[in-house]
């Protein structure tokens, strides 16, 4: 699933203009990580916080991704992708 976003991801870019694909990508990052917040808390059997707080932390999860990525010079498909990984493993 992941090697389809990053070919998704290099197709936008070719596409829209930046203002409109940074917007697009965010929203799909956004609900990437909402997707595996949901996951992991089902995982560990704890109750779900209500969607308004789900998405708050989703976007702080995409927002620190994004912060690791500039700190560590690569991009924030990367990083989800090696996070994905290592929940896997677990």
């Amino acid at each position: 699933m992941l090697d389809c976003l990053c070919g998704l991801y290099s197709f936008i870019q070719h596409l829209f203009p930046e203002e409109e694909r940074m917007g697009f990508i965010r929203q799909q990052e956004e609900k990437l990580a909402l997707r595996l917040l949901t996951w992991r808390y089902q995982r560990m059997n704890i109750t779900l916080p209500n969607q308004t707080e789900l998405e708050i932390r989703a976007s702080k999860l995409v927002e620190d991704a994004h912060l690791i990525a500039r700190e560590r010079g690569r991009n924030v498909m990367t990083i989800i992708k090696e996070l994905v990984q290592d929940l896997k493993k677990k």
